[in-house]
C-alpha cells in the first residue's frame, strides 16, 4: 500500500491509501476517486494541464514510474522539464519531480503530490 498526500495552497492536505502493483493507477484516476480536485482537460496526457509535483516521502528514495513519451514531450513544452533534465532522468533511472498525474503511475511508496 502507498500512502499519498495530496498538497494544494488552497485546499486541506489529504492523504489517501492506494492499492500498489496493479500498474494501472493513475494519480489523476486516485484524485478523482477520492474527490481530490486535480485540475484536467484531456486525461490523456496531451495538453499538461494536470501537472504535478511529486516529492518521495520513503528514505529508501524514488522507484516511481519513468516518464513517458507523452510526459517528456508535454513537460518540455510547458517549460517543466529540459532536454537535459530528460537525458538525466534516463540515465540515472531517477525520475524528475514534475509528472502529468493523468500518466504517473502509482508505485509501492509514500509519496507528497503538490497540484
Amino acid at each position: 500500500m502507498a500512502n499519498i498526500t495530496f498538497s494544494n495552497p488552497s485546499y486541506r492536505d489529504k492523504t489517501v491509501y492506494a492499492v500498489a502493483g496493479s500498474h494501472t493507477e493513475t494519480i489523476l484516476s486516485i484524485a478523482r476517486e477520492y474527490k481530490v480536485p486535480i485540475e484536467f482537460n484531456c486525461g490523456d496526457g496531451e495538453c499538461g494541464t494536470c501537472v504535478i509535483k511529486v516529492t518521495s516521502l520513503d528514505e529508501k528514495g524514488r522507484m516511481s514510474s519513468f516518464l513517458t513519451d507523452k510526459e517528456k514531450l508535454v513537460l518540455k513544452q510547458v517549460g517543466k522539464l529540459t532536454a537535459e533534465d530528460i537525458e538525466k532522468a534516463g540515465v540515472s533511472d531517477i525520475p524528475p519531480q514534475w509528472r502529468l498525474a493523468c500518466q504517473f503511475i502509482v508505485r509501492d511508496e509514500d509519496i507528497l503530490v503538490e497540484y
